[in-house]
């Protein structure tokens, strides 16, 4: 049992990462607060001391005042919300394949898990040339083959590609998460529901599917903590066009456009704020399963 000169010894010795993290998400979280409420304009010039002019909160009426706000946050929840279904029930197929005995059991695993590793601006720009080509891309030409007219996706479906992009990313690491759920599972429960001759449907769903929810919800969580931020999928594809254009995409945008840090930095407080609704709804439900 710890003593009380143990857990004091314990405290001093993290006292220093403590501190570090939490300067770390606070230092730049204050910055934004104050620049969102000045205008600064380094790319014109303005120093730090001649360039910030006290404008309160007329950079965020500017911002929300904007008509591709809340197209924004539309695309970006739709993107969010596509990825999240597709990695989950692809996640949970790729899982129960993956479980099951096969011959290379383990160069298979590595094959669907790698996609992960490769970088968002590696992968868009093979989608984009590879696969979406609507003139030498591999989709072009399966098109062309069964006689069908290829679909210009980056302009015609454009928010469907991008959600195809990021759900290729993301799904291995869906996956990962809950192939190992499945394989935290009591056999003895599986073997007792074959004896009593229960049918491989309703194993899936109420011994399987109850056991994975907790995993479910972990891979919900995280990966709408980084699915709200994507960028570089679409900056490489669209740019922004034909209404890929999410938040983060916007607060970019607009910083170039109007040069003011000021400006950009309201639209992250507003990004922040989004995030945070998010994650608290998130949390709710992670709770309720963690709860069961």
């Amino acid at each position: 049992m710890a003593t009380e000169h143990s857990r004091s010894a314990a405290r001093m010795m993290m006292a220093p990462a403590v501190v570090l993290l939490l300067g770390w998400m606070l230092v730049p979280l204050m910055m934004t607060l104050f620049f969102s409420f000045k205008k600064y304009l380094p790319l014109r010039g303005d120093s730090m001391a001649n360039g910030l002019d006290w404008v309160g909160f007329d950079n965020y009426v500017r911002f929300i005042g904007s008509s591709s706000f809340w197209p924004s946050v539309q695309a970006t929840l739709i993107i969010v919300g596509g990825v999240l279904v597709i990695t989950i029930v692809l996640g949970v197929l790729l899982a129960l394949l993956l479980d099951q005995p096969m011959w290379g059991q383990g160069a298979v695993r590595i094959l669907v898990i790698s996609p992960f590793f490769v970088m968002p601006t590696v992968s868009a720009l093979v989608w984009k040339n590879m696969f979406m080509d609507p003139t030498n891309g591999l989709l072009a030409h399966l098109f062309i083959f069964f006689g069908a007219e290829p679909v210009q996706w980056l302009s015609q479906a454009s928010l469907q590609s991008i959600v195809m992009i990021v759900s290729w990313q993301w799904l291995p690491f869906a996956t990962l998460i809950l192939l190992t759920a499945i394989q935290s599972l009591d056999s003895e429960q599986l073997e007792a529901s074959e004896m009593d001759g229960a049918p491989k449907l309703k194993q899936f769903w109420y011994i399987i599917l109850p056991h994975m929810s907790r995993a479910i919800t972990v891979v919900v969580l995280i990966q709408t903590i980084f699915l709200l931020a994507v960028f570089a999928e679409i900056f490489v594809t669209t740019g922004g066009a034909f209404g890929t254009r999410t938040l983060t995409y916007l607060i970019f945008q607009r910083v170039l456009e109007s040069q003011n840090i000021g400006l950009g930095s309201a639209g992250g407080v507003y990004a922040i704020v989004l995030a945070n609704i998010v994650a608290i709804f998130l949390m709710r439900i992670v709770g309720k399963n963690l709860d069961k």
